[in-house]
C-alpha cells in the first residue's frame, strides 16, 4: 500500500515501551514470484567496488595483460563453481541459472568485451580495472538506450532483452573488477534457516548462491520484472518481491516480516493476527502446490470427456524449466526474435540451428512451433537499424498497418530463407528417430498470396538442403499462419487451402478490430478481447478452420485466464498456448466443466453486445 508519491504507508507505527518494536509497517514493491512467506529479516549488504583512483597503469601494458588474465580464469573458476552447485538446486531452476552461466563464460571467452579491455591497455596505457569498468560501463550504455529507444516504440520485449543484456555486463564487469582488487562477495550461508533475504540489490549470480531449502522468501531495493534475477527467482520458485523503495532504511536484522508476493506487499513487524493469516496462507499456497503438482501428471480433459490442449508460449530458453515445471504439453508458441535483439549483426544458420535445436531437445518430444521474426511497423526498430535493416523499418504516421510480419520477411527473403533452414536442420532425425514435432509459423498473415510466396521460399530451402545431404523429417514441418486481423480470421477458409495450421494471436486481432492500441492510456480502456466484434471474429474463425480440417489454437493473453477459456471451448477451440504460469489454474477449472457448460456460456454471452456485461458474465461463470 503506497500513497501517490510512492511513500510506504505506515499503519500502528506507534513504538511500544516495553518492546521497542514498531508494528505494521507495509511497503510496496513489484510482485516476480507468487506466494506467502515469513520469517525473520535477513540482511545481506554488499561491500562496494573502489574507487579507481589510477586510471593508468604503472606496471606497464604487459603486466596489465597478465592480471586481467589471472581475472578471467578465476572468474571461470567462480562460475564453475556455482554449476557445481546446481545439484542442489530444484531441477525447475537448474536449467535457467545454467544456462545464464554459459552467457557469462563467452562473454569471457574471445568477445567484443575481452577484446576492447585488452585494446584499452595495449593502447591507452589504462590499468586493468579501469579498462574493464569503462569497457563494460561503455557498453552496457549502449544496449541500455537501445532499450529505451525500443520501449518509445512500446516493443517491451526487446527492450527487456536489451536490459537484460546490460545486466550481463555490468555483472562481468563487477565480477572482473572484485577479481583484480580483492574485494570479497557476500555470502547467505550464515542467514538462519527461514529467512527473508533482504538485500538492496541481488544479481543473478547471487541467485545461483541462494538455498530454497534455508530461504523463505527474497525481498530487494532494487531490479525489476523482466531482467534475469526475476526470471532465475521464479525458476527457484521462491516468494520474491524486487523494487522496494526505501527498503534498506527500513528494515531491521531479525525483524518478522511478511511477504506477499501476490500482491507485492511487505509487512514489517506484523501483530498476531496478521502473523496467523500469513502462516494460515502459506499453508493453503503448499497444500495447492501439492495439487498442482498432481494436476501435472493428469490430462487436460473436460468432465465430458474432450480433450484440451494446453501448451505455452516462450520468449527465452531460460523459461523452459518453468514451462516443464508447469505440464505444458508443448510450446504453442517459440518467438524467435531472442536470436536478434541482443546482436550487432544477423544470427547465422548454424548458430539459429543449435539455439533451436537445444530447445526441441530440451522438450524431449513433446511438440515446438517456431514463429519466425516478427519485426517491422513498430516492433523492433532500432535492431533493425542496428542489423542493416533501416530501409525496412516504417517511419510513417502508422507504424503498425506498415510493413511487419510475413511483409517484412518477403522484402528480405535471405533473412526468413536462413530461419527456414535453421528450423529444418534443428528437426533433422538423430541416428534415424525423430527428435520432436516441430512447427513453423509465419506472423501477421493477411492474404493467400503471402503464404504462397513464403511456401515458396520454403520449398527452395527444402531443396538446398537435400542438395547438401541433410536428412529432413518426413513429413515436413508443417508450414502454418498467425490469424491477427479481421481480414484473416474473416477469410480463414481461403487462407486455409495454402496453411497447414492457424493460430489466433488475439491480443494484435483486438487491436486491430477495435481500433485500440492498449499502450496508449487516451483510450486503453476501450481495449477488450471479449468485446462482440472481436469474440465473432474468434469464432468465425473456428468454425472456418474447423470445416476446413485445420488445427486451430488460440496463443494471446486470452488463453491464460481459466473462464476466457471456458468461453472459447464453446465458441470451438480446443487448442491453448499461454504464459506456463496459467497452465495449471486453466487445467484445474477444465478439469470440473463439461462442454455443455462451456457452451451455455458461450450462447449466453453471444447474445449480448455491451462489452461490459460480458466481463461480468465471464467473471461470475463458475463461482
Amino acid at each position: 500500500m503506497t500513497e501517490a508519491s510512492g511513500r510506504p504507508i505506515r499503519s500502528r507505527s506507534v513504538r511500544s515501551s516495553r518492546r521497542g518494536l514498531r508494528s505494521g509497517v507495509f511497503l510496496q514493491g513489484k510482485a516476480i514470484t507468487p506466494g506467502m512467506a515469513l520469517g525473520p529479516a535477513g540482511r545481506v549488504e554488499e561491500l562496494p567496488l573502489p574507487d579507481i583512483t589510477e586510471r593508468y597503469s604503472a606496471i606497464g601494458p604487459e603486466a596489465e595483460g597478465v592480471r586481467l588474465d589471472e581475472a578471467i580464469a578465476r572468474a571461470f573458476h567462480q562460475i564453475e563453481k556455482m554449476r557445481d552447485r546446481l545439484v542442489g538446486l530444484p531441477e525447475e531452476g537448474r536449467e535457467e541459472i545454467a544456462s545464464l552461466l554459459m552467457v557469462y563464460e563467452r562473454m569471457l571467452g574471445p568477445s567484443r568485451l575481452v577484446r576492447q579491455v585488452r585494446e584499452r591497455i595495449a593502447d591507452e596505457g589504462l590499468c586493468a580495472e579501469a579498462a574493464v569498468s569503462e569497457v563494460t560501463r561503455e557498453l552496457a550504455l549502449q544496449v541500455s538506450r537501445m532499450a529505451e529507444a525500443v520501449a518509445r516504440e512500446n516493443n517491451t520485449q526487446e527492450a527487456d532483452a536489451n536490459l537484460r543484456l546490460a545486466g550481463e555486463f555490468e555483472e562481468i564487469g563487477r565480477r572482473l573488477v572484485r577479481n583484480l582488487t580483492g574485494i570479497s562477495y557476500r555470502a547467505f550461508s550464515s542467514l538462519p534457516p527461514g529467512s527473508v533475504l533482504v538485500a538492496e540489490q541481488l544479481r543473478p549470480a547471487d541467485v545461483a548462491m541462494i538455498d530454497p531449502a534455508r530461504i523463505a522468501a527474497v525481498v530487494t531495493q532494487g531490479g525489476g520484472g523482466a531482467d534475469h534475477t526475476a526470471i532465475l527467482l521464479r525458476a527457484l520458485d521462491i516468494p520474491a518481491i524486487l523494487a522496494v523503495p526505501n527498503l534498506m532504511a527500513q528494515v531491521q536484522e531479525g525483524e518478522m516480516v511478511v511477504v506477499d508476493g501476490h500482491l507485492g506487499t511487505v509487512t514489517l513487524s506484523p501483530n498476531e493476527t496478521e502473523l496467523r493469516l500469513a502462516a494460515e496462507s502459506a499453508q493453503r499456497e503448499v497444500r495447492e502446490k501439492r495439487a498442482f503438482g498432481r494436476l501435472k501428471r493428469l490430462p487436460a480433459q473436460l468432465q465430458s470427456g474432450e480433450d484440451i490442449e494446453l501448451s505455452a508460449n516462450l520468449e527465452l530458453p531460460a523459461e523452459l524449466p518453468m514451462l516443464m515445471r508447469n505440464g505444458a504439453k508443448g510450446i504453442g508458441l517459440l518467438r524467435s526474435e531472442f536470436l536478434f535483439g541482443e546482436r550487432e549483426d544477423l544470427p547465422d544458420e548454424d548458430g539459429q540451428t543449435d539455439a533451436y535445436r537445444a530447445i526441441v531437445q530440451a522438450m524431449d518430444g513433446r511438440p515446438v512451433t517456431i514463429r519466425v521474426l516478427d519485426w517491422g511497423g513498430e516492433k523492433g526498430r532500432a535492431c533493425m537499424r542496428r542489423l542493416g535493416l533501416a530501409e525496412q523499418v516504417a517511419d510513417g504516421d502508422n507504424p503498425a498497418l506498415g510493413l511487419r510480419g510475413v511483409r517484412l520477411l518477403l522484402r528480405v527473403p535471405e533473412v526468413l530463407e536462413t530461419q527456414f533452414a535453421a528450423i529444418l536442420r534443428a528437426a533433422e532425425p538423430e541416428a534415424g528417430t525423430a527428435i520432436g514435432p516441430v512447427r513453423i509459423l509465419l506472423p501477421m498473415v493477411t492474404s493467400s498470396d503471402e503464404i504462397v510466396d513464403a511456401r515458396e521460399i520454403y520449398d527452395r530451402v527444402v531443396r538446398r538442403l537435400k542438395r547438401k545431404g541433410h536428412t529432413l523429417p518426413d513429413p515436413l514441418p508443417p508450414l502454418g499462419i498467425m490469424v491477427e486481423t479481421p481480414a484473416a480470421a474473416l477469410t480463414v477458409d481461403t487462407l486455409a487451402r495454402h496453411a497447414d495450421f492457424m493460430a489466433l494471436g488475439t491480443n494484435d486481432l483486438t487491436m486491430y478490430t477495435l481500433a485500440v492500441d492498449r499502450a496508449d492510456s487516451m483510450v486503453a480502456d476501450r481495449y477488450s478481447p471479449l468485446h462482440p466484434g472481436v469474440l465473432r471474429l474468434i469464432e468465425a474463425a473456428a468454425d472456418s478452420a474447423l470445416r476446413a480440417r485445420r488445427p486451430i489454437s488460440v496463443c494471446g493473453e486470452m488463453a491464460s485466464d481459466p473462464r476466457v477459456v471456458a468461453l472459447l471451448i464453446g465458441l470451438g477451440l480446443r487448442s491453448f498456448s499461454m504464459n506456463s504460469a496459467s497452465l495449471p489454474r486453466v487445467k484445474r477449472l477444465i478439469r470440473t466443466l463439461t462442454l455443455e457448460e462451456c457452451d451455455q456460456l458461450r450462447r449466453q454471452v453471444m447474445l449480448e453486445t455491451d462489452p461490459v456485461v460480458i466481463c461480468d458474465l465471464v467473471r461470475q461463470f463458475a463461482t
